[in-house]
């Protein structure tokens, strides 16, 4: 008996669960990859025959239902189990229920006695009857949309485990709920790629009939802009095929997607994606919701916004802001609401699905969480603006129309100002008389003129502007601030000039600083006594700002990135001779050193300063452009808690790289990009044993690179490198995990 649920539902009401295929079983449109490589699993004879349990996870409307079902309904699926069921059980399913449901399909019917029943006599009655029905049966139950890992834990518990291979599918949106399956039997849901989404566009709108050559180039187009989620394809796909069919029309959708078609869909999707809004922990919701402040396809520097959430106070105080941060970002993730993007295997941005950033702008408004401006309108409802405590300023240029900027000085309440609107280079007046304001993110604005109002922002504690002039001494008058950054516009900056500061020496009084990011500038020489106890991340500054008399006035400095013009084998008044104070800092976690266009000698420079002088409790190193000799590696190497290691634009040069046994105890992940590196050896037969994710991008001259990698590798690219190493590669990497490009 087959589960009602899997019956067509009404168009009004979108399911959680949609056909991403055709009609034709045999036939898929899209995840086919997915579906075998899991139904190989459930049907494989030569897997163990204990009971397995088997976990699809994915975003809401990514294919996960769709693949349940069409596994459930599989004909050799049918003959291989001899009781199925279907149960769909949502955030608010109950334990009692599910049995009902499983025994209405693997028993025909329930005992009416036991449906009479009351409280714990009738759940005692009905875990009786499907023990019953399932012990000596080989059985295939799919729980869909778990969503409680209580009531999860009770169903497994009451399967019996007949020792004959009986499985277990479930779906779920939450990671923790996934990994009940064990390891190799969780299957993260993928988005579908252009081709399959255009593939199932084009099916869902005409069916069997081909698409009009006239409309294939803005189909196209529509089809990617759904970035690849089933759900909104197929959502979409409705709206098209009662509309008129014709390019002009195909178009306008193709070029908008605040287009009627589009706003449609997300509307009707609301219904599928809000659940996992609204069952997210009170204490995540405004990360979640502030995630909406930035536009439609960017890439959110995860570092960035976890400074919002920091000065915001969304974060927990029983621990560090940091830490607390990453533990709010992981949950976001392991729900499956948020896009991770990574480099070199870390992740360093992230984003939403245009789906799920159309809903969170739906209840930020509905909750007034944030007003966000885009158009005239948005600047001039009054009401909307009113009692608002954060104004994201999606249209740089809404500042320079009198009325809004008349109707902004109405609202007195706003704590964050975000201009998270495209880059604009002209001048535009930016309110300011917010006395109440915490945050100012102005970076998509050029200044001319540093703003004097800001100074009367006693409140101020994020304060980033793309300025090209002097700071001027007065800032340090915002005794709350704790993050500063200055962005310079397409400024030629000599880094090497002793005077190329655009900071005042009170800079140093500024105790509460936490951030300091100022793209290739000296700080100013400290006075005496001056000291920043509390300065943790410095950015962007000429390595001639990495003095002892600097340095050691910032003690508690856990990330470090400097630049400079200077190539290393430049011996005339060489500002890399400072570096070796970086030995001070203990807490050093992070250090970015790049020197820019580095003009290299044919020979290979020698070190101009120890590199065996980093912090040991170093945990990311990124080094660009300073040409050393691979024997220099070794000091690296030896680090204990280094784990991730970027080396571009010949970092290190010479043809030969040699790897002992012993070194690099706990790097995870690697990344080397434009060298002259020949032959990478080792003397073991396993090189990096705790490796995770290794890329080698432009190394023309590759030609041997060690077999064998730790068991942890999930992922090796080589990009544009010297085909004769990958013959190196160990044949043990899967097509997934090595990747040629």
């Amino acid at each position: 008996m087959i589960n009602p649920l899997l019956k067509e539902k009404d168009d009004s009401l979108i399911p959680s669960g949609i056909d991403c295929f055709g009609e034709d079983e045999s036939g898929m449109v899209g995840l086919s990859d997915q579906y075998m490589t899991i139904k190989d699993r459930i049907t494989n004879k030569l897997s163990p025959s204990v009971r397995m349990a088997v976990s699809l996870r994915g975003m809401a409307g990514i294919g996960k239902t769709t693949i349940a079902k069409k596994l459930f309904l599989d004909p050799l699926i049918s003959t291989l189990f001899d009781r199925r069921a279907f149960v769909t059980i949502g955030p608010k399913g109950q334990f009692e229920d599910v049995l009902l449901d499983i025994l209405n399909q693997v028993n025909r019917g329930v005992d009416e006695k036991i449906v009479l029943m009351e409280g714990e006599g009738k759940l005692s009655g009905l875990k009786r009857m499907v023990q019953g029905r399932l012990t000596e049966s080989r059985y295939f139950i799919v729980l869909d949309d778990v969503w409680v890992m209580e009531l999860l834990y009770q169903l497994v518990d009451l399967f019996p485990d007949n020792n004959n291979g009986s499985k277990i599918l479930l779906t779920t949106r939450l990671e923790q709920v996934a990994e009940i399956a064990d390891e190799h039997c969780r299957y993260d849901i993928r988005f579908l790629d252009k081709r399959e989404s255009w593939d199932l566009l084009r099916h869902k709108v005409f069916d069997e009939m081909p698409c009009p050559i006239e409309l294939e180039r803005a189909g196209k187009k529509i089809a990617e802009n759904c970035e690849g989620l089933p759900l909104l394809i197929v959502t979409v796909a409705k709206f098209l095929s009662k509309a008129e069919k014709t390019r002009e029309y195909w178009n306008m959708v193709a070029n908008d997607k605040q287009n009627s078609v589009f706003v449609g869909a997300y509307d009707q999707m609301s219904k599928v994606l809000y659940p996992s809004y609204n069952y997210l922990p009170q204490h995540l919701k405004p990360c979640f919701l502030y995630m909406a402040v930035f536009p439609q396809n960017y890439k959110i520097p995860r570092s960035k916004l976890f400074n919002f959430w920091i000065v915001e106070g969304f974060l927990e105080l029983a621990c560090s802001p940091d830490y607390s941060a990453n533990q709010f970002f992981e949950s976001l993730v392991s729900c499956s609401l948020v896009l991770v993007h990574k480099w070199s295997g870390v992740m360093k941005t992230c984003s939403l699905h245009s789906s799920f950033l159309y809903l969170c702008n739906q209840e930020a408004r509905k909750i007034k969480f944030f007003h966000g401006l885009k158009n005239l309108d948005d600047g001039l409802a009054k009401e909307s603006l009113e009692s608002q405590r954060r104004l994201c300023i999606r249209n740089n240029v809404l500042f320079g129309i009198k009325d809004v900027f008349d109707a902004m000085a109405s609202v007195s309440m706003v704590l964050s100002l975000l201009c998270t609107g495209p880059y604009h280079k002209y001048p535009v007046p930016i309110y300011l008389g917010l006395k109440l304001l915490k945050i100012l993110d102005a970076l998509t604005i050029r200044l001319y003129e540093f703003p004097i109002e800001v100074l009367n922002l006693v409140q101020l504690t994020y304060l980033a502007i793309t300025f090209n002039g002097k700071i001027p001494s007065s800032i340090s008058k915002l005794w709350n601030l704790e993050y500063l950054i200055v962005n310079r516009h397409l400024s030629i900056v000599k880094s090497d000039d002793e005077n190329s500061s655009y900071l005042p020496t009170k800079i140093w009084d500024m105790k509460e600083l936490k951030h300091l990011q100022v793209m290739g500038s000296n700080l100013p020489k400290p006075r005496e006594g001056s000291f920043l106890p509390n300065l943790s991340t410095l950015l962007n500054v000429s390595a001639r700002s990495c003095t002892k008399d600097v340095l050691e006035r910032i003690p508690n400095l856990q990330k470090l990135e400097f630049r400079n013009e200077v190539a290393p084998d430049n011996n005339a008044d060489q500002p890399l001779r400072f570096f070796d104070c970086v030995s001070d800092l203990r807490e050093l976690k992070i250090l970015k050193c790049v020197i820019v266009n580095p003009i290299f000698k044919n020979e290979v420079a020698s070190p101009l300063f120890p590199l065996s002088i980093f912090s040991s409790n170093l945990y990311q190193l990124n080094l660009s452009g300073f040409g050393y000799p691979w024997e220099e590696m070794k000091k690296i190497s030896s680090l204990p808690k280094l784990e991730v290691l970027n080396l571009r634009c010949y970092a290190f040069r010479g043809p030969k790289w040699e790897v002992d046994r012993r070194e690099f105890p706990n790097l995870r992940f690697l990344l080397i990009e434009d060298t002259d590196l020949v032959h990478w050896t080792t003397d073991d037969d396993y090189c990096l044993k705790e490796l995770m994710y290794m890329k080698m991008k432009h190394c023309y001259k590759l030609k041997e690179i060690p077999r064998k990698f730790g068991l942890s590798v999930q992922k090796i690219e080589l990009i544009e490198c010297n085909p004769l190493a990958e013959v190196f590669i160990d044949g043990g990497y899967s097509e997934s995990s090595f990747i040629r490009e």
